[in-house]
């Protein structure tokens, strides 16, 4: 095999890789955050979770995109461990169909999808088409690849050394290990069934020593989801010990049958004077019975999981940490199910900071009214917790939405910029509040009571205004009209109240109306703030109800 067959070999290898690559991202970009309710709706059920699992797997030619995608969404808190069960062991029968489809040689007609998917980037405005257009310019790219690497391999039909290697394989541990071993460094093992298949086609290996060679890449393409799951959650490690149990249960149980019974041979009777169909039906029974003997013990094997990883009691129970917002592998981008990922972490954090606000406006104007500072260290750490969430949420957001390849998504993305901003702004006024009570303990001045009666007035009103901006998905547009009547409200309210104040002034002068009307101005302003969330938050679609998956 010389220099020119190896680069050839090696051009094919990098055709495949970014043909699937193409496609990953082309689908990420279509469907953007509408995975999350395509998966909402179908992983209650574990046989619409297998097939949604083996769907989305046959579309992007990758178990590896499908399971990193799962281990994102456990991750991140929009599915639980037992859903992901079922989708991971659907991408397992779905990353089939790429070596079904060789088998068919549909590779024939590669470049016509490459025609058609890059016609679709370049001849149609709409984003849309170009996105679908690059699902299918990858398949095509992909089958393209496949075929540089079958003519670069047909030199081997003469070595030698390469047939013997080959007859080697019969041995079960090395043929696993090998399959494992190429697989893990490629991370694909849709390309490495494919290799297999060329392989075999060519009369280098023989169907009883490729079988070993293919359990191996069922385990080897689960690298791919052990390194997306570094730095996650405990649960999200989970998602990936279930998919390595599944591959390594499968691998031992078909091991065990070829030695035992001559399986090998049987397919070749089943599927004669085709290799590559005959390498494509033990891949695709291997996963498919698999996946039913599995079926009916998911739960166990996210049990089995869950005993094998078992929960840590953390010792970081401050709130001054992000709880629902993850780390985003920027430098691999349109990895499947981002934007979905991205935009429930964000939605769940804000939601949260929404939450810590309300909490600490009320107890804002619980320091005034007690007139006392002995709570006012807890009311500072609250608003410490959300400045911290401000400067962390912005921060990540500024790092995702350059990456963000969809418009509704991107749309969503900015606009929980401007909430974050606005929340935070509503702290510092609460802050603000709190804070006087400290300068007039200093002092020895305290309100009226008749003062009073009017803060608790505004502590009411307040909290009225916050409840209706949480949850933050609850804003429409008929909720908006009543934030927007109720900041009038606030607004009117304050005009009374300092007339109120004027004429106590006039009667019984003294040093808290400065106090007083900077405290007005405060609640006035945490009026505006609600109703700039209310308006953005108005604005954009609701994230429980995105549009559905489509091609249009």
């Amino acid at each position: 095999m010389d220099l020119e067959h190896v680069l050839d070999l090696l051009g094919g290898l990098a055709l495949f890789l970014y043909g699937m690559q193409m496609m990953s991202s082309g689908l990420e970009a279509a469907a953007g955050n509408r995975m999350k309710r395509i998966l909402e709706k179908l992983t209650s059920n574990r046989i619409l979770g297998v097939l949604v699992g083996a769907g989305i797997t046959a579309v992007i030619q990758s178990s590896s995109a499908t399971t990193v995608m799962v281990v994102g969404f456990v991750n991140s808190g929009m599915m639980t461990l037992r859903q992901a069960v079922w989708i991971i062991m659907g991408a397992n029968v779905g990353t089939t169909i790429t070596g079904i489809l060789i088998s068919l040689d549909v590779g024939a007609l590669a470049p016509l999808f490459a025609f058609i998917g890059v016609a679709l980037v370049v001849f149609f405005k709409k984003p849309s088409s170009h996105h679908w257009g690059k699902v299918v310019a990858g398949l095509g790219i992909l089958f393209i690849g496949m075929g540089m690497m079958s003519g670069a391999m047909k030199p081997l039909r003469e070595s030698e050394f390469f047939i013997e290697l080959m007859t080697e394989m019969s041995n079960p541990i090395l043929g696993i290990l090998v399959g494992m071993t190429f697989t893990a460094i490629i991370q694909s093992s849709s390309a490495s069934v494919g290799i297999v298949q060329t392989l075999a086609a060519g009369g280098l290996i023989t169907l009883p020593n490729a079988v070993f060679i293919l359990f191996g890449t069922n385990i080897g393409t689960c690298i791919t989801a052990v390194l997306a799951a570094v730095g996650t959650n405990r649960s999200a490690k989970r998602a990936t010990v279930i998919h390595l149990l599944f591959n390594i249960i499968g691998t031992v149980l078909f091991t065990v049958i070829c030695l035992a019974a001559p399986l090998p041979q049987l397919i070749e009777n089943l599927v004669p004077g085709s290799a590559e169909g005959q390498i494509a039906a033990m891949h695709t029974l291997f996963n498919i019975a698999t996946t039913l003997l599995l079926l009916p013990f998911g739960g166990l094997l996210a049990g089995l999981a869950e005993r094998i990883l078992p929960e840590h009691i953390s010792d970081t129970l401050s709130q001054r940490r992000l709880m629902y917002i993850k780390p985003i592998d920027t430098s691999r981008e349109h990895r499947i199910g981002t934007s979905a990922i991205v935009l429930n972490g964000l939605s769940r954090e804000l939601n949260r900071m929404a939450e810590i606000t309300q909490n600490n406006v009320r107890d804002c104007f619980g320091v005034v009214l007690e007139g006392t500072t002995a709570k006012l260290d807890g009311v500072n750490e609250t608003e410490e917790t959300l400045d911290y969430l401000n400067k962390e949420i912005s921060g990540y957001i500024s790092n995702v939405i350059v990456h963000e390849t969809n418009e509704a998504d991107s749309h969503r993305i900015s606009s929980f910029f401007k909430i974050s901003a606005n929340l935070e702004r509503i702290g510092d006024h609460a802050i603000n509040i709190a804070e006087y009570t400290t300068i007039m303990s200093q002092k020895g001045l305290a309100f009226s009571e008749a003062a009073k009666k009017e803060i608790e007035q505004m502590q009411a009103v307040s909290m009225e205004a916050m409840q209706l901006i949480c949850p933050l998905e609850s804003i429409t547009t008929e909720r908006l009209e009543k934030i927007a009547k109720l900041e009038q409200k606030m607004d009117d309210m304050t005009e009374i109240m300092r007339e109120n104040q004027m004429k106590r002034m006039q009667s019984h002068p003294d040093e808290t109306a400065v106090f007083y009307s900077e405290l007005l101005t405060d609640f006035e302003r945490i009026g505006d703030h609600v109703l700039n969330i209310g308006e953005v938050m108005a604005q954009i679609p609701v994230l429980s109800n995105p549009e559905p998956l489509g091609m249009s």
